[in-house]
């Protein structure tokens, strides 16, 4: 059974960072391209940032330049690092298998995770 663990969120004060963990069982990730979106209370879930087989990284504009995305095959994990974090940010945090040319569009995602609470407040 495919199935992803997220990890690593928390409460941070604005301009602090954290670094998210996807963590993939049940197949192997080298060949799969690995999204983290987003959903915060009343909205829709977003895609925030995508990662490739070949490593090519797609982030949606208002985190370019404040996240980065990232994958280990050895471990079978992709990881989110997030700086210069905003109350905006504040969101449970998912991960899924899809296609990044379809980030902004999760319906083409699967295997969803629990998620990962991120709260950022002062």
């Amino acid at each position: 059974q495919v199935q992803f663990v997220e990890s690593g969120g928390g409460l941070v004060q604005p301009g602090g960072s954290l670094s998210l963990s996807c963590a993939a069982s049940g197949f192997t990730l080298h060949r799969a391209a690995i999204g983290w979106f987003r959903q915060a209370p009343g909205k829709e879930r977003e895609g925030v940032s995508c990662i490739s087989s070949n490593f090519t990284a797609t982030h949606k504009d208002s985190v370019k330049g404040r996240f980065a995305i990232s994958r280990d095959n050895a471990k079978n994990t992709v990881y989110l690092q997030m700086n210069d974090l905003k109350p905006e940010d504040t969101a449970v945090y998912f991960c899924a298998a899809g296609p990044c040319t379809h980030l902004s569009s999760p319906r083409y995602f699967g295997a969803w995770g629990q998620g990962t609470q991120v709260t950022v407040s002062s």
